[in-house]
C-alpha cells in the first residue's frame, strides 16, 4: 500500500501459478513470484529449480539481507556454517545475516525449494548475473564477486 491509498484501496495480490519472473543463472532456474516491486522492498520470493549435480551457491555470507531456504522435493545440500548436510521435503534453513551458507543438489533427482528474501533486492543479483552471461560474459568467479559485492554479499571459506 502506498502512502497516497487508504486502507479501504488496498488489494490482496493473487499470482497465478504462471506469474513471475524466471532468471535462469548457472544451471538455477530462480522464479521470482514476489519482488521488490510487488512488496514495497519489504521481502522477495522465490521458487528455485536444482537439477543433479547442480552447484546453487558456493558458501557465503550476506551483510544486507536474511534468506529462508524451504524445500519442497527432492533432495537439497545446505552449508549451515557448520559443514553440509542433507535434507528433504519439511526442512528449513534460517540464514539471517551474517551467517555463512550456500546450496547445491548432490542428489540424483531434481529439487525444487523456496527462498524468502528479507529486505528485498537481491533479485537484483540474480538479474545482474542472467544480463552479463546474456551479453556473453562467462561465468568466474571473479565475475560473481563482483556482482556480489554490490548486493552486500562476500564469500566464505569453510
Amino acid at each position: 500500500m502506498t502512502e497516497s491509498q487508504s486502507s479501504s484501496d488496498a488489494r490482496a495480490l493473487l499470482r497465478r501459478p504462471e506469474d513471475g519472473e524466471l532468471i535462469d543463472v548457472a544451471g538455477v532456474q530462480h522464479f521470482f513470484r514476489l519482488t521488490a516491486e510487488h512488496t514495497g522492498g519489504q521481502f522477495s520470493f522465490e521458487e528455485f529449480t536444482l537439477a543433479p549435480g547442480v552447484l546453487g551457491a558456493r558458501p557465503h555470507v550476506h551483510s544486507g539481507h536474511d534468506e529462508y531456504f524451504y524445500v519442497l522435493e527432492g533432495e537439497l545440500t545446505l552449508h549451515n556454517g557448520d559443514g553440509e548436510v542433507t535434507v528433504g521435503p519439511g526442512h528449513l534453513l534460517a540464514a539471517v545475516r551474517g551467517t555463512p551458507h550456500g546450496f547445491r543438489n548432490a542428489g540424483t533427482e531434481t529439487c525444487r525449494a523456496l527462498c524468502l528474501y528479507t529486505p528485498a533486492g537481491y533479485e537484483g543479483y540474480f538479474r545482474d548475473v542472467h544480463a552479463a552471461v546474456a551479453a556473453g560474459a562467462e561465468v568466474t568467479d571473479e565475475l560473481l564477486a563482483e556482482f556480489r559485492s554490490r548486493y552486500r554479499t562476500a564469500s566464505h571459506q569453510s
